[in-house]
């Protein structure tokens, strides 16, 4: 038990899991700032409103709905164009760099909708030190809030994803978590507690601690205080 202020939390208690699976962009590193930018850019250039309510769902999702079908491929590319060019004010989450460092390598995972150089750019820029295992939309036929993400993440792992917990900050990625039989713990921040359905809610990672032992990777919550 990492120390006095830390307990298990009731949801979990006696649960022990395989991996854990990371959403990136407001759970891990803090991009919000950077992200208005592009999209606000982006959108004034093709005439559209974009819903800030979207984060979390794949960029290609977003625009598809917002431009005509054939001009979607050509939207995405100076999206991806915009958003990798800016990378100022991008910072690590307290918490996240200490939670994720805590974790061997075959038993965590990044797991973002993001395209790939714009994951690389993100993470560059943060300075964290990810893991060598990121699954991006580049991977997989669907992205959040469809489970294959998660599931190619528990893949390239080698664990059973019903023995993996999601940390995410979006109703979209938890959703994906819940549908590939995840155990899913909600970040509030990016999104208000109430609006996330998680088996736990924590303000921040830096509200957890995960330790690794022969029999499998155990959750602590910080008591909050009244």
């Amino acid at each position: 038990m990492p120390d006095p202020s830390f307990t298990t939390a009731n949801v979990l208690q006696g649960r022990t899991f395989d991996a854990v699976l990371f959403d990136m962009d407001g759970t891990l590193i803090d991009s919000t700032p950077a992200v208005n930018r592009s999209w606000a850019a982006w959108a004034s250039e093709w005439g559209v409103a974009k819903d800030e309510t979207a984060h979390g769902r794949p960029a290609r999702d977003i625009i598809a709905e917002l431009v005509p079908a054939a001009r979607v491929d050509e939207a995405i590319d100076r999206i991806l164009a915009l958003e990798t060019a800016d990378t100022d004010d991008i910072t690590v989450l307290p918490g996240a760099a200490a939670l994720l460092n805590s974790l061997p390598e075959s038993r965590r995972a990044i797991v973002t909708s993001c395209a790939r150089p714009l994951a690389v750019a993100r993470l560059a820029a943060s300075a964290l030190v990810a893991p060598s295992v990121i699954v991006t939309i580049d991977d997989t036929p669907r992205g959040k809030p469809f489970p294959e993400p998660f599931l190619e993440g528990a893949a390239r792992l080698g664990v059973d994803p019903r023995r993996c917990l999601v940390i995410e900050d979006a109703p979209a990625g938890l959703q994906a978590g819940r549908a590939a039989g995840c155990t899913t713990i909600g970040v509030a921040g990016t999104y208000p507690a109430t609006e996330l359905e998680a088996d736990l809610i924590v303000p921040g990672l830096d509200h957890l601690r995960i330790e690794s032992t022969d029999d499998g990777l155990i959750v602590w919550v910080e008591l909050l205080k009244n």
